[in-house]
């Protein structure tokens, strides 16, 4: 449960499955730096996930994930293609051009936090290699289709580039479209993908998929320099797996994103709340009155200013109740 914060699906708790996992991965020594027998299941476990020959690495947050993918297939220099929200752009510190010397994102628009195409297109133009880096779900909780994804890695393609898959909330995208995880992943073109598991249960995992295992290979340097080796990987690995078994992932993301669309339903009641973009994962971005925000505050909910023009971030997390969103709502549409 997460009471009455809603200012990020990270102040959730971990799944009480995950925390078995670790607990049970402490049992007894283990070999280091990912050569335990859990750890070792992992390429197999995300391959079946993926229908495909994958390599994994785990690290324990997502700007190491996000920066040492993009390390992983750049060259110094590189162009870093994202949306101007992109996370790697406004969020990371830099983090890309640290582990990439030399190199630097290059915004791109699009509403809703999704790459146009066109704009794309003329970023590209003359372009000579780089990473297209694409958000699933985006900064304003929209989800790219597969299509919409092929469409974007084609035209990075034809200008040599590779693609980056940001999936902070890639199991909030996939329980939205209903698809099979490789649908929005490397049949629709990803090179690499981050798979997300801390905002959606676990403790402190996640997951660098790689579908050309080759980019894996010559990786370990740069993860060992920037501290993001991990001498007892077993316990990030144990919470992977339990994340992904029995499909426990999917059933997590589903219910935050049901929280999310009942908390959009339910204060749409409101006649000065507006909802400034469609709810497809578990993000709901609201123009809010101040009044509003101050009496939900005065009330003890947390909730979280956000970036480019929105008034108001409210982010239901896999904890999140009914309950928990009707006191919100109620606490909302009061007239005071």
């Amino acid at each position: 449960m997460t009471g009455r914060n809603f200012a990020s699906d990270n102040v959730a708790p971990v799944h009480p499955a995950v925390m078995a996992a670790i607990a049970a991965a402490n049992r007894g020594p283990a070999a280091s730096y990912g050569e335990d027998a859990v750890s070792a299941r992992l390429d197999e476990t995300f391959g079946s996930l993926f229908d495909a020959e994958v390599r994994v690495l785990p690290v324990a947050t997502g700007t190491a994930a996000n920066a040492l993918t993009l390390a992983a297939m750049a060259e110094p220099g590189a162009r870093f293609y994202c949306h101007e929200q992109a996370h790697i752009a406004v969020a990371e510190e830099g983090a890309p051009g640290f582990y990439v010397a030399g190199g630097a994102c290059v915004g791109i628009a699009g509403e809703l936090a999704r790459i146009d195409p066109a704009a794309l297109g003329a970023s590209l133009a003359g372009a000579k290699g780089g990473i297209l880096s694409l958000t699933q779900a985006t900064e304003r909780g929209t989800v790219y289709s597969p299509s919409q994804i092929a469409a974007l890695a084609e035209a990075a393609r034809g200008a040599g580039l590779r693609v980056q898959l940001d999936g902070a909330r890639f199991a909030n995208a996939v329980a939205w479209l209903g698809c099979q995880p490789a649908d929005i992943a490397w049949r629709a073109g990803v090179d690499a993908l981050v798979f997300g598991t801390s905002k959606n249960g676990t403790l402190n995992a996640e997951a660098m998929v790689f579908f050309d295992p080759a980019f894996a290979d010559d990786l370990f340097p740069a993860r060992k320099r920037s501290g993001h080796a991990y001498s007892k990987m077993r316990y990030l690995s144990a919470q992977l797996e339990a994340y992904l078994a029995g499909g426990l992932w999917l059933e997590l993301a589903a219910h935050a994103n049901a929280m999310a669309r009942r908390l959009a339903d339910g204060i749409a009641e409101h006649p000065d709340i507006a909802l400034l973009a469609p709810v497809e994962a578990n993000l709901v971005f609201l123009d809010m009155p101040e009044r509003v925000c101050e009496r939900l505050r005065a009330d003890g909910f947390e909730i979280h200013a956000a970036r480019g023009g929105a008034s108001v971030r409210l982010v239901p997390s896999y904890a999140t109740t009914e309950d928990e969103i009707d006191r919100l709502v109620e606490a909302a549409l009061r007239r005071v």
